[in-house]
Formats: C-alpha cells, sequence, structure tokens
C-alpha cells in the first residue's frame, strides 16, 4: 500500500462524503436501521450519529481500511447499543447465516471490487424479512453526463481508492435477487460525474 493510499487518500474520502449534502442523504436512511445492524463500509463512522438507539439491539460495522477507521471520534462510546468492528471487505463476512435484520450501505458499493460477491454474502446474512437501505451514487441518466463518466472512470478509480463514477446501483440489486419498492433519485449539489444519487429500502 502506497503513502497515499495510507495517509492521503483515506482523509480525501472522509472528506468527501462527509460534505453537507451527502450528510443529508445519510440522515434520511439511516435512522430507519432496526434490530440487529450490519454496516458495509462504515468508513469513519459518519453513520454513526444517525442511528436510533430504541431502535437498534447491536451494530457491526466493515471496512478494510484502518486507515480510515481511525479517523473516527470515538462516536462508539455513546451509541447505547454494542458496536463491534471488523476490518474486512464485504465479499467475506465473518457473520453468521441469517443473523441480520437491516444492512446499512452507504457510498460504498461504488468501491467494492467484487460487488457480486459481496451480494452473495450479504444474502446469506440476511434474514429473510431483512432489508437493505442505502444511499449511493453512480450511472446517470442524462447522455452527455454519462458519457463524462465513463471517460473519467479509469482515472478517478486510480485516485479515489477504487470508486466508479458509473456503476448502475439499481441494477446491481435488482441482477443480485433484489427489489427497490420505492427508488428515489436526485443530482445533490456538486460536480455531476459524482452526484447523481439513489437511496431506498431494498428487499430480497
Amino acid at each position: 500500500m502506497s503513502f497515499y493510499e495510507r495517509k492521503i487518500l483515506p482523509k480525501l474520502i472522509n472528506f468527501a462524503c462527509g460534505l453537507g449534502p451527502m450528510m443529508k442523504q445519510r440522515a434520511k436512511i439511516v435512522p430507519l436501521a432496526e434490530g440487529n445492524v450490519l454496516e458495509i463500509g462504515i468508513g469513519s463512522g459518519l453513520n454513526l450519529s444517525f442511528y436510533e438507539k430504541e431502535k437498534v439491539n447491536s451494530l457491526i460495522g466493515i471496512d478494510p481500511s484502518l486507515e480510515t477507521w481511525a479517523l473516527n471520534q470515538n462516536l462508539t462510546e455513546s451509541l447505547g447499543f454494542k458496536f463491534t468492528y471488523f476490518q474486512t471487505g464485504a465479499e467475506k463476512l465473518p457473520i453468521d447465516n441469517q443473523s441480520i435484520d437491516t444492512i446499512v450501505i452507504t457510498y460504498t458499493l461504488c468501491t467494492i471490487p467484487n460487488a457480486n460477491l459481496a451480494f452473495e454474502e450479504i444474502r446469506r446474512v440476511l434474514k429473510p424479512k431483512g432489508k437493505i437501505l442505502f444511499v449511493e451514487h453512480g450511472k446517470a441518466p442524462d447522455e452527455q453526463v454519462l458519457k463524462w463518466q465513463n471517460r473519467i472512470n479509469p482515472y478517478w478509480k486510480k485516485i479515489g481508492g477504487g470508486c466508479n463514477l458509473n456503476r448502475d446501483i439499481p441494477k446491481l440489486f435488482q441482477e443480485n435477487g433484489f427489489k427497490i419498492p420505492d427508488l428515489k433519485t436526485m443530482y445533490l449539489p456538486g460536480w455531476k460525474p459524482a452526484s447523481f444519487n439513489f437511496w431506498g429500502i431494498a428487499e430480497k
């Protein structure tokens, strides 16, 4: 791992993902989590303040980057429920079968190297009536914006920790056996190739 990946990239990602418009998106979806919760791509814990302790029994946070997790501000101490962190990617979850009520994924699917394998694990650990709460950026509906996403993406991945600008998020859910009854979309304020958002609740 290079100096850039260890020291600079985690801070850049944490700053970008903590901007106001993205935090407002998190606030729309994270409070809906309940029961035994798994957060995939917990990063530095930007979602932690949005969980409602009256609804959550326990929270497991996973992320492959210890450097990013080290940026957290000890937010786990005041959660009001059990918290466990694992340094791992989503493709191999150290979690029992059908033990999770809610999975939270925010601005993470864009970077998972093997998203289909991650969804196999998600299906394994999620209870039959469990749900996925998600907010993601991805493939824009406008031809000109998508054209720029496709052009920039190979370079963006190299400097953005594997982040893809043009992943088709709804299609990814559909291909892996999930439906999204009420999918919402919009451009957030900012650079359009990175600002088209999808959010909602996915079910098996």
